[in-house]
């Protein structure tokens, strides 16, 4: 297919209704295998796309290097305001590849799998810019640590959510870590010991997404927010998304000394007086994007 993604070598993608010139994509002869992620960028906004659809999109140790590799390139750049995490096909992922989890590749093999997964995530939840997961199907198990670890999720009606490890004899343990840090303990538990799928309605209810969309409206609706993201200032969103990570993992009172510093270094960055400024006198911010400060 000419018109398909991948192999083209310039994409465009859409963007308000404009179409705009893709970085980040590259051209496939016939004979070379598809990449297992693909990277596009355009507009501050970042998609990467799970891109093994015949095999269920399953996390492998070579497409978590893939997308740790994604996440990672030019993370820093100013040029990068947002990330979005979608798949091909009717699943966005299946979890880990059980094949890769047989005795016959080993404790080492074994240790390098959920060390590279476990990576992944953190990073996710580490980086400086917001990350949303764009979800269209089914989310098992390690996808479903995925959507959990993301910052936003939008998922249509149609999506599931389930870990369903226990029913082959190996619990969910590490998607638990992820998923039990988005919704209640009790929700996560039956999630876990079950291995039962919820809809994407309940898993809104309980707080392992943001929002259920038609599945004509996702690419909009996701786009909306990635594009409200992109509006912020890039030094504020980063130091705003680190310190609520930070003082989620603290007790209250320590969160509220963790949180009121850093609203005061906020209001010390050039971008935190800007706003200040710009709301005042009634006009938009123009934002510099940079870590400059207006006073120590």
């Amino acid at each position: 297919m000419a018109r398909r993604l991948l192999c083209r070598a310039v994409g465009v993608f859409q963007l308000s209704g404009t179409s705009t010139p893709l970085t980040g994509t590259r051209f496939y002869s016939p004979t070379e295998p598809e990449p297992l992620t693909v990277r596009q960028q355009s507009n501050g906004i970042r998609r990467i796309i799970l891109n093994n659809p015949k095999k269920r999109n399953a996390l492998s140790l070579s497409m978590l290097e893939s997308l740790r590799e994604n996440i990672l390139t030019d993370v820093d750049s100013d040029d990068l305001r947002v990330v979005i995490i979608s798949a091909r096909g009717p699943v966005f992922s299946s979890g880990h590849d059980l094949k890769e989890l047989t005795s016959a590749q080993g404790r080492e093999y074994h240790t390098k799998v959920f060390h590279t997964c476990a990576e992944v995530m953190t990073l996710i939840q580490d980086i400086p810019v917001p990350v949303i997961a764009m979800v269209d199907g089914v989310a098992t198990a390690a996808g479903c640590q995925l959507v959990a670890s993301c910052d936003v999720a939008v998922a249509t009606e149609k999506s599931t959510f389930a870990t369903p490890g226990v029913n082959v004899g190996l619990f969910c343990s590490t998607p638990a870590v992820a998923i039990g840090r988005a919704v209640p303990r009790k929700v996560a538990m039956e999630m876990l010991f079950t291995g039962a799928p919820i809809s994407a309605h309940d898993a809104l209810l309980h707080g392992l997404i943001s929002k259920v969309v038609p599945q004509e409206r996702l690419e909009e609706e996701t786009l909306a927010i990635a594009q409200r993201v992109c509006q912020a200032s890039r030094p504020v969103v980063a130091l705003g998304k680190a310190t609520f990570q930070r003082q989620m993992a603290q007790g209250r009172d320590a969160a509220y000394a963790t949180a009121s510093k850093v609203m005061v270094d906020n209001l010390a960055l050039r971008d935190g007086q800007e706003g200040i400024r710009a709301f005042i006198e009634k006009r938009k911010p123009v934002w510099s994007n940079t870590a400059e400060k207006a006073h120590d």
